[in-house]
């Protein structure tokens, strides 16, 4: 139910729901808006996937970096990591099809390409970068160099 009516026709959602991506387009309608179409319609595409969201913890032995991708498949995800220690984690969702006869009355699930990258600290192995999905979740785990304690060494003093 929308806070605010809109008198324009079209979509429109709560203002005050954080989640909510229906964008009033204040051309909508018009004719002169018809003239418009060689322009990508990028504004209604936003969604949150486009920046998803990752958790980033630090273990005693690794950098664990976990990310929900719902019904994306391993395939449909790259994780890679360039310039030496940027961990770069994208993919893409597709829009699912339109039907000729279908009428939506509400599209929330998100859908589009997402680009994460991380600067990883001195002390992380990326050679040894392991990724793995399952349910949904892609787990990527970059282990860490062992901190090496400065050996101390005692003096034994003369006198």
């Amino acid at each position: 139910m929308s806070l605010i009516p809109s008198i324009f026709g079209g979509r429109r959602s709560n203002v005050f729901d954080p989640f909510s991506l229906d964008i009033w387009d204040p051309s909508e309608g018009f004719p002169f808006s018809s003239t418009l179409t060689n322009v990508p319609n990028t504004a209604r595409e936003t969604s949150a996937f486009a920046s998803a969201r990752i958790d980033w913890k630090e273990t005693p032995e690794a950098h664990v970096f976990k990310a929900d991708l719902p019904g994306l498949k391993k395939e449909e995800v790259k994780v890679e990591v360039e310039e030496g220690r940027v961990l770069q984690i994208s993919g893409e969702r597709s829009r699912e099809q339109e039907e000729k006869n279908d009428k939506w009355h509400r599209v929330e699930r998100s859908s589009g390409k997402f680009l994460r990258r991380f600067r990883l600290p001195e002390n992380a192995k990326v050679e040894q970068v392991k990724a793995n999905m399952e349910n949904g979740v892609l787990t990527v785990t970059v282990p860490k160099e062992e901190v090496k304690k400065p050996e101390v060494k005692a003096i034994e003093i003369s006198g």
